[in-house]
């Protein structure tokens, strides 16, 4: 009998253990992205709701890289290559994009900055955080609105920063193309 009771025990406990492992696996993408939102970790850009309270002494020249994913039928670029901002500016650069095709097309943008620069880089508005739709030939100009946070000024790793690189790549959200007389409903969402 305490044979029966030992194998039973074994098995509820391995049966927990595999249980547990699933669900972690599946906890661990969303949770990865929830750590490097919230540490600038990998490259993502930490998000504010508003302007930095203080200004830095130092400028850094901030270079704009854009790029679009093979199957999407856009052109994408900055309207100026690169800008120098002081930390703690809130600075506001635009991005033309247009629809090369004659049908309705979507996007999501993806973007990333070298770690080094990440935790210090702030977005307070950007185009990045939802799906853009454009109509056949129609192009739109997307904002993007952020700083970099003076403190970066007390980083060792930041000392010898002159040029930090902000990249962007729009990727086809492969929804099925809406007919042109719907493309009115959905313009680009700023």
């Amino acid at each position: 009998m305490a044979n029966n009771k030992t194998n039973a025990r074994t098995a509820w406990t391995i049966a927990a253990v595999v249980a547990a492992m699933i669900g972690l696996s599946y906890a661990a993408v969303p949770l990865y992205a929830a750590f490097c939102k919230a540490t600038g970790y990998g490259g993502v850009l930490r998000t504010a709701d508003t302007e930095s309270a203080t200004l830095g002494q130092r400028i850094i020249n901030v270079h704009f890289d854009t790029n679009v994913s093979g199957d999407l039928p856009w052109s994408f670029e900055p309207e100026v290559d690169s800008i120098n901002v002081r930390t703690g500016q809130t600075a506001t650069v635009f991005f033309k994009v247009k629809n090369l095709s004659n049908q309705q097309t979507a996007a999501v943008a993806s973007y990333n900055v070298s770690e080094q620069v990440s935790p210090w880089f702030y977005k307070i508005s950007c185009f990045c955080t939802s799906e853009q739709h454009l109509g056949p030939g129609e192009s739109a100009d997307l904002p993007v609105v952020f700083y970099l946070d003076p403190a970066l000024e007390k980083d060792e790793a930041m000392k010898g920063v002159e040029t930090v690189t902000l990249s962007y790549t729009f990727y086809s959200s492969k929804q099925d193309p809406q007919p042109v007389a719907d493309a009115a409903k959905n313009k680009p969402k700023l």
